[in-house]
């Protein structure tokens, strides 16, 4: 391989760069628009939980408990109820997701010493939140259990749980999705802006010129390459950036492991653009198989959105296949965790076999020969 050869090849990419807007909207304003959309759009936290009240009791202890949960900070309390037959339109039009039922005898139980009625009617329709909610409003209800059973006495309750949480200690899920935003983002970004080149070539004519030349297969791959993952990294840095001044995600990692890994997994990316642009020969079918193959599985197995060992295992033997899924365990790893090469060690040697391979696929994809 001629490093002179190989020089100009990435000096001519980057002059073809230069004058195509779109592949340079799509390398610098995608990345940073999908990051800042993604992460203001998906979050997983439950806030400002719509609740309505139906408080048959009226009483001193029904208040208080009514109170604990205005408290919280996690119920907003739109309605109060007089008949039981207003739960099902307020639930039908979405206008609460929570309606506390207390019964006429709450008070009358709780101060006779038996067990007093909460009853909890929740909007279903959203599985996720649904149970967020019940978890809420279960654990306000065992604290006001636990203060209405020792009040007034010294003991102290039976057992008394410390919990701590570790690396993201405010349970936000943008600390979480963040950090996985980058690796699903950057795979989708590096196949789809060397997807371009070499239909590129095919489809303005300079083909021909190119085969002209006295450069290797390998030195034509590498070359269109390399200003790519300039590119990519400097997406990197600016994508961690923002994560971290912007959204406020911690980074505890070292960043020159992150952009060591980074540049594995563009290589990659970048090598699978190649080869389905090689492929195709036609810059919009590349583009489109691109987003196929990189943002669906990117995006749904790659343990971003959803937690691996929940999926059935047919698809958790496909998401070995899924180069974003150990990016994502590095990212998260860094930005929350911050640890270091020997906790990412087997996620390194895959991302450096996913470079490997996807090189090696571009090159051989890539001919030279003029169709006859």
């Amino acid at each position: 391989m001629n490093l002179g050869r190989l020089w100009a090849m990435a000096r001519k990419e980057v002059i073809q760069l230069r004058r195509d807007t779109r592949s340079l909207i799509l390398a610098f304003v995608l990345p940073l628009m999908l990051l800042v959309l993604f992460g203001y759009a998906i979050s997983f936290d439950v806030a400002d939980v719509r609740t309505a009240v139906l408080d048959e009791d009226r009483s001193a202890a029904s208040r208080e408990l009514i109170d604990a949960f205005r408290a919280s900070g996690y119920f907003s309390l739109r309605a109060d109820l007089t008949r039981p037959n207003e739960i099902g339109p307020l639930l039908d039009r979405g206008d609460a997701q929570l309606v506390l039922v207390i019964p006429p005898d709450f008070s009358r139980h709780l101060g006779a010493g038996r067990p007093a009625e909460l009853q909890a009617i929740v909007d279903g329709s959203d599985a996720n939140t649904a149970t967020i909610v019940l978890a809420y409003t279960r654990a306000i209800a065992q604290a006001y259990s636990l203060r209405v059973q020792f009040k007034g006495e010294s003991r102290a309750p039976p057992i008394t749980l410390e919990s701590r949480v570790w690396f993201n200690e405010e349970l936000t899920s943008r600390n979480m999705i963040v950090p996985g935003l980058v690796a699903v983002i950057m795979m989708i970004v590096a196949a789809m802006l060397t997807s371009l080149t070499i239909a590129r070539e095919w489809e303005r004519g300079t083909m021909e010129q190119l085969a002209a030349t006295p450069v290797s297969r390998a030195e034509v791959v590498l070359g269109k390459l390399l200003p790519y993952l300039a590119i990519g990294l400097i997406d990197v840095a600016v994508s961690t950036a923002l994560g971290v001044f912007l959204f406020g995600v911690p980074f505890r990692g070292s960043i020159l492991l992150l952009l060591g890994a980074s540049t594995a997994f563009l290589f990659g990316g970048l090598g699978l653009g190649i080869y389905l642009s090689a492929v195709t020969r036609s810059q919009l079918l590349a583009t489109q198989v691109a987003m196929v193959v990189t943002f669906l599985p990117a995006f749904l197995l790659s343990g971003f959105l959803y937690a691996i060992q929940n999926m059935p295992l047919p698809l958790q033997g496909a998401t070995l296949l899924v180069p974003a899924r150990y990016f994502v365990v590095v990212t998260r790893g860094l930005f929350l965790k911050g640890v270091g090469v020997e906790a990412l060690f087997i996620q390194g040697l895959l991302m450096m076999a996913f470079a490997v391979i996807g090189v090696v696929l571009a090159i051989r994809a890539f001919h030279k020969e003029l169709p006859g």
